[in-house]
């Protein structure tokens, strides 16, 4: 036998190791999960006031989700700082808005559910507010995530130059860190149930939401920008643009580029909008049950310090924040669909769900080989519109990444360091109503002009 043929044998054989051990791997982490659903089966509660730190958090575990927990135990770089408090408050009552909720009680009686031939699953006759008010089983966990692709949200968010930019800050294990300032606007251009807004308007196009993003500072990459287009018909693919400075041209994404990073951090398109993008006709979910989570849904950013202060290395919520709360969450298990999950960027998503806002509290993804990958904390704090008066639990936000395979982090501030907030509906400047400017692929041939 050749060198050459012995080499051959022995990668053969190789491969047919790791091919033999995947299932193994796979199994192990699903074990894992069903472990920590048994150890919470049975909660009970956090008194308000109470204040969780590195001496005490055990006592408090059964609240967390893995991936917090591993961040407590130290079992990855990203570890939780000694000096870590998360103060308790009290669990506060978000109610729905008004006219989300009054279109969920009118629309939500006939939504159907339709089966694809690629064995994906469609909704009909969807008009508006929540589809899925009171999701059951069969298909309990599908419900849930189209639920969330419909969130009780405001028409429109805007950060901008005026009203102050959003911030993509990302960070390496040596504590390199590097931020980029965006302008923003993500709109709702159908299904919309807000006071005064057209339920699909003018000017849409077919598209259901669009989500605008230019890099505004540092200068070398300034009118980078990204426009991302979902469709009302929900079996087609969105489409992504980039608008490139050096080419002063658009150049249209393949449907791949959803698994690429977003402006440099540790998000990828489909861990945009709302926690959940690429189509929910793409996805099963399962339910794998209801736990009492600590989430932080009254952020307050009323320092306006978030994109300078946060802790290295890990950039862990500060009291300063807001207080944590136990939110009633859904607990569910993402995947593409077997037909379309060859290449797809993760294994599964397992997300923790507010169950009165449907606000994604936290998320844990893993990689094909169905190991821990990426953990997200999401938080979120109350907006009023100044125009209907309507409250949106889905108002301002710290979003946080952390990828404890490559030992990198992103922090997405939707503060600046001024203090200024996101602005929605009735607060946004009229420049960015702008349905053309900012919702469709010519738009951005107007960069730099």
């Amino acid at each position: 036998m050749s060198c050459t043929r012995r080499l051959s044998t022995l990668c053969l054989t190789l491969a047919a190791i790791a091919l033999a051990a995947m299932p193994r791997v796979a199994a192990a982490a699903e074990d894992e999960m069903q472990s920590y659903l048994a150890a919470t089966a049975t909660q009970g509660t956090i008194p308000p006031g109470t204040r969780i730190t590195m001496d005490n958090w055990r006592k408090y575990k059964e609240f967390m989700p893995p991936g917090m927990v591993a961040m407590f135990e130290g079992k990855y770089f990203w570890k939780m700082p000694s000096d870590v408090v998360m103060e308790i408050g009290p669990t506060v009552d978000h109610p729905l808005p008004p006219s989300y909720r009054e279109a969920t009680e009118k629309y939500s009686g006939q939504v159907r559910i339709v089966t694809l031939p690629n064995g994906g699953m469609n909704i009909e006759n969807y008009v508006a507010g929540m589809p899925f008010p009171n999701p059951q089983e069969p298909h309990k966990g599908w419900k849930i995530l189209v639920d969330e692709w419909f969130p009780p949200g405001a028409h429109l968010y805007v950060q901008s130059p005026e009203t102050g930019l959003v911030s993509f800050c990302t960070q390496d294990r040596f504590g390199n860190r590097a931020c980029v300032r965006s302008t923003l606007i993500y709109r709702a251009l159908a299904f919309n149930t807000d006071p005064g807004v057209p339920r699909v308007e003018p000017g849409a196009g077919g598209a259901y939401y669009s989500e605008y993003i230019m890099v505004d500072e540092p200068e070398e990459s300034k009118y980078t920008a990204d426009l991302t287009l979902f469709w009302q018909d929900f079996t087609r693919q969105e489409d992504n643009y980039v608008f490139v400075p050096a080419l002063r041209r658009t150049m249209r994404l393949s449907v791949s580029a959803r698994c690429a990073p977003l402006l440099g951090s540790d998000m990828t398109h489909d861990d945009q909008k709302t926690g959940f993008n690429g189509g929910f006709v793409n996805f099963q979910a399962n339910w794998l049950g209801d736990r009492k989570i600590l989430g932080q849904m009254e952020l307050t950013t009323a320092d306006g310090k978030f994109p300078e202060n946060y802790d290295l290395p890990l950039g862990w919520a500060k009291p300063s924040w807001g207080k944590w709360s136990l939110r009633d969450a859904y607990i569910i298990d993402v995947r593409r669909i077997p037909a379309l999950s060859a290449g797809y960027c993760y294994g599964k998503r397992v997300m923790f769900l507010d169950k009165q806002t449907i606000a994604p509290l936290w998320i844990e993804l893993y990689d094909s080989n169905m190991q821990p990958w990426k953990f997200a904390h999401l938080a979120k704090g109350p907006l009023t519109d100044p125009a209907s008066g309507q409250t949106y639990a889905w108002g301002r936000y710290i979003e946080q990444y952390w990828d404890v395979q490559n030992d990198h982090a992103s922090h997405i501030f939707g503060a600046d360091a001024k203090g200024r907030d996101t602005v929605i509906n009735g607060a946004v400047p009229e420049q960015y109503k702008d349905i053309t400017r900012y919702s469709t692929p010519g738009g951005l041939m107007h960069i730099m002009q």
